[in-house]
């Protein structure tokens, strides 16, 4: 039963700063992008107090990805394992879920609009697209952002900004061994509009089982941008639909239930705005709006219609005057609701199955100089959630300009995940009596986070940083088994930490050739608290790969070829049954420029063999080696 128990997670799931050109960008001037996501005010990466990557454009069309996921594999302080054709666990600093569950500290933002779900406090990685060829750059923060983005930003915050301009016509087409895709854009002025196909085919076991997980995704969507003076406003929207074979041999059996598992089935549409106004006191002020509507239809488990509304205001106020010049402070509220609608099964219910909920927040941060080079940065974000009340999350930050090209930092702060429908809501099978009887007593989770870091560049052509970090877990999920012995529910019981490094440096050899490489280190240790019966969770979370290293190289052969290999390292993956044996793969792309308007690149992934990488070994993939030619036509 606690088996079964462990893997719903996995079940439910479906098992604006200014626009830059980051081609042929030094690496000092790599060091100078303007970011939004560590201070929600522009600042260049070199004086970001936090552990941040950022993922530039030219990087996205180098790596030869075909995918968010396998883009953000870019990212060295991030953990990307795939457990199948469609489904991913990605996190950072451990705490990836497990071989049955899906990980729930990472908060996703694609142009201001959170990707998480709320069902299950994670990410649908099968429905998250875009135009690739569109986004400007991706900003990997690891480790807390809960002051500036609220609850659920435990581990990482990740924010795919997409380019405010984007003119003419673009057309790429994919295709190789397993998958293939074509996208459209055409833009004129501040308007575009793009649609994207795909198709992947399905994957085996390592002992050459066939698991149905197929994947079709469709989308289309536009983005509009209009300057009126100090204001400007942003439109975009998407819509989507797509099957995925979930995978087999899969079957659910609960309490005598037995069900085939059938093909999901998922559609949605989402539309933000934001208006901003520049102030004349040089502040200025911000306001978002969006509406997400998903649908899901997970045979034979449940079915899920789930409405978004989303609203937000930021203001950012210049330095003050007096004794105030020194300090430069940012606040702002939001307010979600949701609508939830969810049919239930013989093999599982969400009780009520029907919900509106809401979450209301409001923060404040403020960074004050307290010397030239010597910063100070606290905030604070209260955050009503329906399920725990209010939950107060603090942060502090001090960064050191130690000399022109050295950022010395370190922070403390406290953040915590709120609970999910799965945590509280859940109860099998479908009816009474009830094997799991849902999780009143679930708190939320808290993470006490401490960071000391180092950011610079020690020579000319050579940037390096290097982050410290301990985080401290209290209130964690577990599974207790009720005074009767007849049911589970879901509670509170677990505690842990984290402790470990992240690293990564850019060389560059030649005005043609760069490497870029990263290292993490990761150890977890989690307990259950006195009184708890549970003997499975503290044994199955915290199993991530104590180590991961990569390497990219990037060169300019010629003036119109280019040579791209990557190579990472991951370390063994400990599950309760079979480890996920540590790997190494290789991926190349070689690109040749015809002309200005045309492109061809030959793309290769895991060049080196098949790998699993995550999941249970009953249909844990053998990613296979993935050959494939990319035409790209630019007008």
């Amino acid at each position: 039963m606690r088996t079964t128990l462990a893997a719903l997670p996995l079940l439910l799931a479906g098992t604006a700063a200014a626009e830059t050109n980051f081609v042929d960008l030094s690496i000092e001037e790599l060091t100078q992008i303007r970011i939004t996501s560590v201070s929600r005010r522009g600042e260049a990466l070199s004086q970001a107090a936090a552990s941040v990557y950022v993922i530039t454009a030219e990087d996205i069309r180098r790596s030869g990805a075909d995918s968010l996921p396998e883009i953000l594999r870019l990212a060295p302080n991030l953990q990307v394992a795939r457990t199948n054709n469609f489904t991913y666990a990605i996190t950072a600093r451990g705490m990836n879920g497990t071989q049955n569950t899906t990980p729930n500290k990472l908060l996703v933002m694609i142009d201001g609009r959170s990707t998480y779900t709320p069902f299950y406090s994670g990410v649908l990685w099968d429905v998250q697209d875009t135009l690739l060829e569109d986004i400007e750059r991706i900003e990997v923060i690891s480790g807390p952002g809960g002051v500036l983005w609220g609850v659920n930003a435990i581990n990482a915050v990740v924010n795919i900004i997409t380019r405010q301009q984007a003119t003419g016509l673009l057309a790429v087409a994919n295709g190789g061994n397993r998958n293939r895709s074509v996208a459209v854009r055409y833009g004129a002025g501040d308007w575009r509009a793009y649609a994207r196909t795909v198709h992947q085919q399905a994957t085996e076991t390592a002992a050459g089982v066939a698991i149905s997980d197929y994947r079709r995704h469709n989308q289309a969507g536009f983005r509009g941008d209009i300057a009126m003076g100090n204001d400007r406003l942003t439109v975009n929207g998407n819509v989507y639909d797509g099957r995925s074979g979930q995978p087999k041999p899969g079957s659910i059996a609960v309490s005598g239930v037995t069900l085939v598992l059938g093909d999901i089935d998922s559609a949605g549409a989402n539309l933000t705005a934001n208006w901003t106004r520049q102030l004349d006191d040089g502040g200025a002020l911000s306001l978002q709006a969006y509406v997400d509507h998903t649908e899901r239809t997970v045979p034979p488990t449940y079915i899920q219609r789930l409405d978004i509304l989303d609203l937000q205001l930021l203001h950012t106020l210049p330095a003050g005057s007096g004794l105030l010049a020194a300090h430069q402070p940012t606040w702002g509220v939001n307010y979600r609701v949701d609508r939830d609608r969810t049919v239930n099964s013989a093999t599982i219910a969400f009780l009520p199955a029907n919900v509106s909920q809401s979450w209301a927040s409001v923060f404040a941060q403020d960074e004050w100089t307290l010397q030239p080079g010597l910063r100070l940065t606290a905030g604070a974000r209260v955050e009503r959630n329906p399920y725990t009340g209010t939950e107060f999350l603090p942060s502090m930050r001090l960064a050191w300009m130690a000399a022109d090209n050295t950022l010395l930092w370190g922070g403390a702060s406290r953040t915590v995940r709120a609970p999910s429908r799965l945590d509280v809501d859940t109860f099998v099978p479908g009816k009474a009596p009830f094997v799991l009887n849902g999780g009143n007593a679930v708190k939320a989770e808290v993470a006490r986070v401490y960071e000391i870091g180092y950011r610079g560049q020690p020579y000319a052509g050579v940037s390096a940083a290097i982050t410290l970090f301990q985080h401290r877990y209290d209130d964690l999920r577990t599974q207790e088994l009720a005074p009767s012995r007849r049911f589970v529910t879901f509670a509170s019981n677990m505690e842990g930490k984290a402790t470990g490094f992240e690293a990564w440096a850019s060389v560059q050899l030649t005005p043609a050739w760069r490497l870029t490489g990263g290292a993490t280190g990761l150890s977890e240790r989690l307990w259950v608290k006195p009184g708890s019966n549970d003997t499975v969770s503290a044994a199955a979370a915290g199993r991530d790969p104590h180590h991961q290293l990569q390497l990219r190289s990037s060169h300019t052969l010629a003036e119109d070829i280019e040579l791209d290999i990557a190579v990472r390292r991951i370390g063994r993956l400990r599950t309760q049954t079979q480890p996920v044996p540590a790997y190494t793969a290789v991926d190349a792309r070689l690109g040749w420029r015809i002309n200005p308007q045309w492109e061809l690149a030959l793309v290769g992934q895991n060049l080196n063999g098949a790998h699993a990488e995550y999941g249970p070994v009953l249909y844990r993939a053998e990613l296979p080696r993935m050959v494939g030619v990319r035409l790209t036509y630019q007008q």
